[in-house]
């Protein structure tokens, strides 16, 4: 029975074997899935996808020790503008290095940066491309800047400088004008750059009608780091967007997929709030200058009006004391002409009154005699109504307790009643 290895014998075996038969040093083509810096290593994870289903066919980690990483960032950054990050291509040279403890990894030992940056004009070019396919590229520039743009949506870090030279520019502007800004917190440096972005333009579109522009800043990041700006998701996002937008993420040799289908791009964030202070100062500097023409041209208008008005009255008064005259005299031949009328109309109603007169004191004494005679009758009727009278004529009246019974039903056996005559009273006992 051949004797058993040990975990470590077993991967010294391994080490050796490795080491004899890749004992040179590759350069190889991936993508990076994820990087690190711990103590000044790089530690990266490499993967290869599928062209067409785009899932991963390999994967591998590497590892580039602190003494050659200190030489190959720089160079990096300063060739490609940007960091290194996840979703990059590299071309990497590395040799194979097993440990016993650690397992395998690549180790780097160099990085062509022309090659990642031909990779990234390769994906701005494909990105460009899709949204001209799209027909959306240009959508931005179709939209037109309110005339007063004062409500401002801004998307950048809270704790930005940029966020607050940004606020202090617009705040603080030498013409006093006013502006409302309201900032929608997104990350703007990083992996998350993409999603954290478009969660803000999210925010602001279900409550755009509240807003005129949107303004997405970026200041006091590394000016490398702009790759999250680059991307087909967040540009689709800017071009679709219904309220126009200014960027302000870069420095003057950066410009970003975003920058590009941006309603307008500057570069730095002051330099966005220096663009909007402008354009109201402009608006109201023509707002200015309108109303004084305004206040000119209804000036000459008035003095026109003045003018015209004074000649109209000097060319009036004549003809005004012409028509007077000529109605004065129609007056006065009209008056002529009633005088006779008039006279005669009120002596016809000076006779007819006379002849009323004469008839008041005949009818009035015929009426008195006729109100007389009916004061005569109810008089009479009154008397003959008089109970006195009544009992003289034979009746009688019969009280029970004071009160006339008009029902013998109304009395019960062995009750005291009282009955009036004309001349005394009788009391007696019902049975």
């Amino acid at each position: 029975m051949a004797n058993n290895l040990t975990l470590l014998e077993l991967n010294g075996l391994v080490r050796e074997v490795l080491e004899t038969t890749l004992d040179e040093e590759y350069w190889v083509e991936a993508e990076v899935a994820s990087v690190r810096e711990v103590k000044g290593h790089c530690y990266l994870e490499l993967i290869q996808k599928d062209e067409r289903s785009n899932t991963p066919v390999a994967q591998a980690s590497a590892k580039c020790w602190r003494s050659t990483w200190m030489l190959l960032r720089p160079r990096f950054e300063r060739v490609t503008g940007r960091q290194l990050q996840a979703g990059m291509k590299l071309l990497l040279q590395v040799y194979a290095n097993f440990h016993e403890a650690y397992g395998f990894s690549w180790i780097v030992t160099d990085i062509n940066p022309e090659f990642t940056m031909g990779d990234m004009a390769r994906r701005r070019r494909e990105i460009i491309r899709r949204l001209h396919e799209q027909g959306i590229f240009d959508m931005q520039k179709e939209l037109s800047l309110p005339t007063f743009a004062q409500r401002i949506a801004v998307v950048s870090s809270e704790g930005a400088a940029g966020y607050g030279d940004f606020c202090h520019q617009i705040e603080s502007n030498s013409y006093g004008l006013r502006f409302s800004v309201t900032l929608f917190p997104a990350v703007m440096q990083g992996e998350t750059v993409e999603e954290s972005v478009v969660a803000a333009l999210d925010r602001i579109a279900r409550k755009s009608d509240d807003y005129d522009v949107v303004v997405i800043i970026r200041g006091g990041g590394a000016t490398s780091d702009l790759t999250g700006f680059d991307t087909l998701r967040l540009a689709e996002n800017v071009c679709n967007f219904p309220l126009p937008i200014i960027t302000g993420i870069g420095h003057e040799r950066d410009e970003s997929i975003l920058d590009l289908v941006a309603w307008r791009s500057v570069k730095t964030p002051t330099a966005a709030a220096a663009f909007l202070i402008d354009h109201l100062q402009e608006v109201a500097v023509f707002l200015d200058e309108a109303a004084e023409r305004i206040a000119r041209h209804v000036g000459r208008q008035m003095q026109s009006e003045k003018t015209r008005l004074q000649r109209l009255a000097a060319s009036l008064q004549p003809i005004a004391q012409l028509s007077l005259k000529r109605h004065s005299q129609r007056l006065e031949t009209i008056s002529l002409s009633l005088s006779p009328n008039a006279k005669m109309m009120i002596q016809h109603r000076r006779q007819s009154l006379d002849r009323l007169f004469s008839l008041l004191p005949p009818l009035s004494k015929i009426y008195v005699q006729r109100c007389e005679q009916k004061v005569d009758n109810l008089a009479v009727r009154i008397k003959a109504s008089d109970p006195q009278t009544i009992l003289k004529r034979g009746y009688s009246i019969t009280t029970f307790e004071g009160k006339i019974v008009r029902n013998a039903k109304d009395l019960k056996s062995g009750q005291e009643i009282e009955t009036q005559l004309a001349q005394g009273r009788i009391k007696s006992i019902t049975k």
